[in-house]
């Protein structure tokens, strides 16, 4: 696979979060996934971002930054959403934040199998 095909898969990935089309997600997410050393198979992930999209009802993940390098892909995603109640264990309660989360994933079998995710948390604080 090449970088442009991987990021051109990448991009399709965000593409079917944003749309929240959760059958689809098994074409991006390999079965065994694993979130920051975590196992979480492909139904636990599916399960953790339905939770964030319920926490966040007006949530888009907006890609500001990728990097591809086959067969890995690095990225940063900047978000401005207004989460309902609690958002990593801050009360944010319908307050409009601007944060980003720098990520990275490792593909197999053409798919995600590995995700390291870092939010910045302290610029949600800064906010508050």
């Amino acid at each position: 696979m090449t970088r442009d095909e991987l990021a051109g898969i990448y991009r399709n990935y965000i593409a079917c979060l944003n749309r929240q089309d959760w059958p689809t997600l098994g074409q991006f997410v390999h079965d065994d996934v694993a979130h920051n050393a975590r196992p979480f198979r492909l139904w636990g992930y599916r399960a953790m971002l339905e939770q964030d999209f319920r926490e966040i009802p007006d949530l888009q993940f907006n890609i500001e930054m990728v990097i591809a390098d086959p067969p890995r892909i690095a990225a940063r995603l900047k978000f401005d959403c207004t989460p309902v109640g609690t958002f990593l264990g801050l009360a944010i309660n319908g307050k409009r934040v601007s944060f980003c989360e720098n990520v990275f994933y490792e593909y197999r079998d053409g798919k995600i199998w590995q995700v390291w995710s870092v939010i910045d948390k302290a610029a949600i604080e800064a906010q508050l």
